[in-house]
């Protein structure tokens, strides 16, 4: 029998509709910009949304449905409480199809900036930054900059990876992704 773990995640209503209607729902774009507001900061999530997809399928298989990432809180302490219009759905789910990544390493790769292996490590990039007097890493990504210093971008570019290969941090900095939800994980739902 394969191991399982209970994780919670918040979702529009719809989100449960779907599930009882067809047993399956996949993330997808309209939900992510009608969330993100549309425009420009939806279009920058939908960006990083590909590159974790790209990333996090060489972790754990993504079914050839699914396109972005569903996010889960892996303990209850940390999952998003239910706010009105919203629902909290508790499932108990394969650990293979559960990606779980530090939630602070999350951070770095939304803000472009490098994840550091350590304290020490980032002591020493943020020297780095500061010896070639740059003010914004995300600057070396997006920006010009990163013509001017293409090893110190690929740098930054390549320590991404760790938010997969370094185990997340002591308390609660863990969360997860799924690829899918299927309504046989569902086992309680709390309605606002």
């Amino acid at each position: 029998m394969a191991a399982t773990r209970t994780v919670w995640t918040r979702q529009h209503p719809a989100v449960l509709d779907e599930l009882e209607q067809t047993g399956h729902y996949y993330a997808r774009e309209e939900a992510i910009r009608a969330k993100n507001g549309g425009g420009s900061m939806a279009d920058f999530y939908l960006r990083v949304y590909d590159w974790y997809a790209r990333e996090g399928e060489k972790y754990v298989p993504r079914p050839p449905q699914a396109r972005y990432p569903i996010w889960v809180s892996v303990s209850q302490d940390s999952m998003l409480q239910p706010v009105e219009g919203t629902v909290v759905l508790t499932l108990e789910v394969p650990e293979e199809a559960l990606l779980i990544t530090d939630m602070e390493r999350w951070g770095y790769r939304i803000n472009q900036w490098y994840i550091p292996l350590d304290a020490e490590d980032e002591r020493r990039h943020n020297a780095e930054l500061e010896r070639y007097g740059i003010p914004s890493e995300s600057a070396l990504i997006d920006g010009d900059k990163g013509n001017f210093y293409p090893l110190l971008r690929r740098k930054i570019i390549q320590s991404w990876q760790r938010l997969f290969t370094c185990p997340p941090r002591p308390g609660d900095m863990a969360q997860g992704t799924l690829w899918e939800l299927r309504q046989e994980w569902v086992r309680e739902v709390l309605r606002t």
